[in-house]
Order: structure tokens, then C-alpha cells, then sequence
């Protein structure tokens, strides 16, 4: 959910780069040379062109040039109608202040234009591309989803073959109805002690290749989610190694990891493994705004031009200049200080050891999966409180309505928390303070209300791809009478955003167990037509 409040440490962030500059001239803007130099794995393809007065030497030319155009004293004949906060609703202009309006810009000469950059936005991609080690980044302003979305149609062609985890994020299987790639399923571990589905790997992929080529398939690309939402990375290194001497080019969902090339205790990023596309939620762990994310690519195998065609089609043909420029300064925020994640790595650590010593409470680490995972991301802290009998929803509630803990991701048996750099050392007390609390209060608590059941992504029968499902004819049934039908809507427990039922899949008993079960714990269920989950939609065959 949208924060106004973060409204206030972002303006700050912006102004914090502004330095008070003449007007650039309209229809002049080019981007500058790179402020510093770091170490990258390829050298970014994008030309830069000439300077303009306004961003020359800027840290954030973007941000510069927002700012600079904003002040100009001129009469606004042009969208959007608050007109650079004159008519700005007051409920919202008193909660977030007149500067987000005065700064929502169009896509105005000086501005530059994202879907053909060529001044500023060119300029400020190409920092980006620099400093996250990528050949080329594009700015997102629909988020990671349309990231994925412009990279599997980028690969993809109507019948080719799309290799993807079966725990892939929702966003995958519109890129499939969108693109009408065919989906291979590869099944991720799961440990049902947590219920948690881990990565996949390089062993696992090879397998689905090696079938796909035995059947005569068209392989368009391999997608991967590396990290998962809790944290466990795949070896990205070995997919990619399985899938390049095929000239099959490999797409990682990497919304958790934008953070990943800041410190050396954080897992590789999927660009140093060797990716050939990498989608980053840079509003997820970094400081950019919601809705605001990066596209990377490296190498050769990929179209860059199709892969932009792609975005042009997906992404909003007004961008908000806001979550661009917000793109900028988070950039700018982690090339100004490398050692930005030194304090909240530190304080991550030491609040896994203190929760790991509370009695009751467990920490999700490596050992819990038996395939060999090479990293999980220490920021994201994963804990149960099942040997106090209590489920994750129930955990959760406590620490929400009696300590004023807000986690990011809720489980049937686990909590999720995120720390990042905006993570208060008083934040990190209280949780284990607030932990401690739970064990000592529950130590003797009866056994928790929910019941187990088996993995929902175990087995599963594909009886239509998910585009030809979308577009069939459906019906309405009763959820207790689904069973067999092929499911003809995108049932999906959110967050972690991971579908349980997908469109052309058979009901079986275990999503379908798994759905009443989690509906009956009151986890809000994405995607399907009935939000209480009492009907589901399926296809009328």
C-alpha cells in the first residue's frame, strides 16, 4: 500500500541533489558524462549525447531537470489539470504538501521522453546502467510486472515454450496470456514444515530442456525468481550455463534483489551470473517510489529494440515524472554512499541471532531446504512460532494489535520481515522485544486452529495454456463443486503473490484444500472473480 508519509523523506531526498541552475533550453536537453566511476560487468551501449546547461555535472540529472522545469515562470496551457498545484484538492495537498504537485509534470521538451529517450532520462538510464552493472536499464513506472510482462514478449512468440517455476509471481502468467508462451512447469522444493517453497535448479532446468527438446518444442526462454519473497536464491550461474550453449536466453525475476550488488554480504546479482534480463523492484528494498521499477539486460542474446516496443506497448503513455525521477535520486542515493547497507546489514544480523535464542521461535535459513541453495538474502528475516502452537496469521496479529509490529509478508506458519534502509535501530529492539513477549505469553498455548495440508504446487494437470483459458468461455461454480474443472481465473493468495490455481489447470484436491484453508484463515485471495472465494470461475468446455 501507497505511504504519503514516504512522500516527505523522498522530497527531501530530491532536494538534497538540487543546486540552484539556469532554465535549460526546450528541445536542447542531452545527457551528461558519468560522475564516478564504478566497477561494472559490461559497458553500457547507450551513446551520450551533449549536455545541457541546467544537468551538466548534476548527480541526479533528472531530478535536476524536474526541478529546474518547475520553476520556471510560464503560463501552463497543459495537463494535468491541477496545474502544477494550483487546483490541487486540498485533502491531499495539506497531507503530502504542494511539492509533489508542483513537480507532477508531463512529458514536456525538457523533460526528455521515456519511450524515446534521448537528454535526461537517456542520461539518467545510463547512470543506472552503470552503476547496477547492466549493458542497458529502462525505467519502470509500472512496476516490476510490466518488466516481466516486455521481457517474456521480448522472447517469446505465440507456442514457443517458457520454462518458469511453478511458484512464479502472478505477473508471469499475464506475460504468458499476453505473449501465449506455453508454460513448462518446474516444481520448487518445498518444505512443509514452513510452507515455503524455495528456488530451483540448474539440474532442474537442464531436465526441462532436455524434454522440451526431445518433444520437438521451441524453447523461447528460461524465467527464474531469484530471490524468492523470502529471501533464497537460486544459482543463477548454473541455469545459466545450462541454458546459453542453446542460445536460449534466461529471465530472473529479481524484484527482492535490487539491493543485491551494495554489499559484499548479499548474494551476486543476476547480471554478474550471467542474466540476460533482470527485473528489479527498485522501490522494494532500495528508496524509490511504489510502482517504481528497473530493467536490466546484458549480453547479445535479446533484442534491446523489441524488448523497448515491448514497454512501450505495456507501460502508461503519461509516465508520472515523479516515480521516474524518484528512479534518479534512489540511483544517485547509493552511488553518493557504497556503504549505504553497512548499518542495516549489521542490525539484521544481530537480530537473527537474538531471535534465533528466543524459545519457540525458529529463523528460516538454508538448512531448512535439502537442495543445495547458494545464498538467502540477509535482510529478509523469516520466522515461525509454530512450536508455540500458533500459525503465522496468528503470530502476525499478535505482533500487529499488541506491539505495532508491521511485517511484510504473512504465511500459514511464518512471518516475513524486511529490513532495509530506512530500518530504525528502536525498530529492530522492538521486534525482538515483541518477540520475546509472544513466547513468554504463549509458551504453554493450545494448539493452533489451523490445519495442515499438503503443498498446493506438488501436482497439477495443464489442460489448456494460461492464454487460451483466459479467453474461453466460463462458468460460475460453487468452490466445494470445482473439483476437476479447469480452472478458468488466476487464483492467487496475496501477497506472496504466488498463484495456487492458474487458468487451464485442473482443480485438484490440494489447491483446493489449500485455498478453503487459507480463505478460512482470512488471507486476502488475489485474482479470482469472487473475492470471498465461495465460486470460482472455470472454463465452460
Amino acid at each position: 500500500m501507497f505511504s504519503f508519509t514516504f512522500f516527505y523523506p523522498f522530497l527531501a531526498l530530491i532536494q538534497s541533489f538540487l543546486v540552484s541552475q539556469e532554465s535549460p533550453r526546450r528541445h536542447v536537453i542531452a545527457p551528461c558524462g558519468t560522475s564516478r566511476t564504478v566497477p561494472r560487468i559490461a559497458e553500457t551501449e547507450a551513446t551520450p549525447a551533449e549536455p545541457s546547461a541546467a544537468v551538466q555535472g548534476a548527480t541526479a540529472p533528472l531530478v535536476q531537470a524536474l526541478k529546474s522545469t518547475a520553476a520556471q515562470e510560464v503560463s501552463c496551457f497543459h495537463f494535468p489539470g491541477h496545474n502544477r498545484g494550483n487546483a490541487a484538492p486540498s485533502s491531499l495537498s495539506n497531507l503530502i504538501g504542494m511539492g509533489a504537485f508542483m513537480h507532477d509534470l508531463p512529458e514536456l521538451p525538457e523533460l526528455d521522453d521515456l519511450f524515446y529517450p534521448k537528454g535526461v532520462i537517456l542520461d539518467a538510464q545510463n547512470r543506472a546502467a552503470q552503476l547496477f552493472g547492466s549493458s542497458k536499464t529502462w525505467f519502470l513506472v509500472n512496476g516490476s510486472t510490466c518488466g516481466i510482462q516486455a521481457a517474456v514478449m521480448a522472447t517469446c512468440s505465440p507456442g514457443d515454450y517458457l520454462v518458469i517455476p511453478r511458484n512464479c509471481h502472478i505477473s508471469v502468467i499475464s506475460a504468458m496470456v499476453l505473449s501465449g508462451a506455453v508454460p513448462k512447469y518446474i516444481v520448487p522444493e518445498y518444505n512443509s514444515g514452513w510452507d515455503i517453497a524455495g528456488g530451483v535448479t540448474p539440474s532442474q532446468v537442464d531436465q526441462a530442456l532436455k524434454e522440451l527438446q526431445k518433444d520437438g518444442k521451441k524453447i523461447g526462454a528460461v524465467l527464474v525468481t531469484s530471490p524468492t519473497y523470502h529471501g533464497i536464491c537460486s544459482n543463477v550461474r548454473g541455469i545459466v550455463d545450462a541454458c546459453h550453449p542453446l542460445h536460449i536466453p534466461v529471465i530472473v525475476d529479481e524484484a527482492h534483489g535490487a539491493h543485491f550488488r551494495f554489499h559484499d554480504s548479499f548474494p551476486s546479482t543476476a547480471i554478474e551470473q550471467g542474466a540476460d534480463l533482470a527485473v528489479q523492484s527498485t522501490h522494494k528494498v532500495l528508496s524509490s517510489l511504489t510502482q517504481s521499477s528497473m530493467l536490466h539486460m546484458a549480453g547479445d542474446l535479446v533484442d534491446a529494440d523489441k524488448v523497448s516496443q515491448c514497454l512501450q506497448l505495456l507501460q502508461s503513455s503519461s509516465p508520472s515524472y515523479l516515480l521516474l525521477s524518484s528512479l534518479d535520486a534512489a540511483r544517485a542515493q547509493l552511488s553518493e554512499n557504497l556503504k549505504s547497507f553497512d548499518e542495516p546489514v549489521a542490525m539484521a544480523f544481530e537480530t537473527r541471532e537474538q531471535l534465533r535464542l528466543i524459545p519457540g521461535i525458529s529463523v528460516l535459513d538454508l538448512s531448512t531446504f535439502v537442495s543445495d541453495f547458494p545464498a538467502i538474502d540477509p535482510l529478509r528475516i523469516t520466522v515461525s512460532a509454530t512450536d508455540l502452537h500458533l500459525s503465522g496469521y496468528e503470530a502476525d496479529d499478535i505482533l500487529a494489535e499488541e506491539h505495532q509490529i508491521v511485517s511484510e509478508l504473512v504465511g500459514t506458519k511464518a512471518v516475513t520481515f524486511a529490513v532495509n534502509l530506512g530500518t530504525r535501530q528502536q525498530d529492530v529492539e522492538k521486534l525482538v522485544q515483541s518477540a520475546k513477549h509472544v513466547s513468554e505469553k504463549h509458551s504453554s498455548a493450545k494448539e493452533s486452529s489451523f490445519r495442515k495440508c499438503r503443498s498446493p504446487l506438488d501436482k497439477f494437470s495443464v489442460k489448456l495454456t494460461p492464454r487460451e483459458a483466459f479467453f474461453t468461455n466460463k462458468k460460475r461454480v460453487c468452490i466445494e463443486d470445482s473439483l476437476g474443472e479447469i480452472c478458468g481465473e488466476l487464483i492467487c493468495p496475496y501477497p506472496p503473490g504466488i498463484p495456487v490455481l492458474i487458468p487451464g489447470e485442473v482443480v485438484t484436491q490440494d489447491s483446493l484444500s489449500y485455498l478453503i484453508h487459507v480463505r478460512d484463515q482470512g488471507m486476502a485471495i488475489s485474482g479470482a472473480a469472487d473475492a470471498k472465494l465461495n465460486s470460482i470461475m472455470v472454463c465452460n468446455m
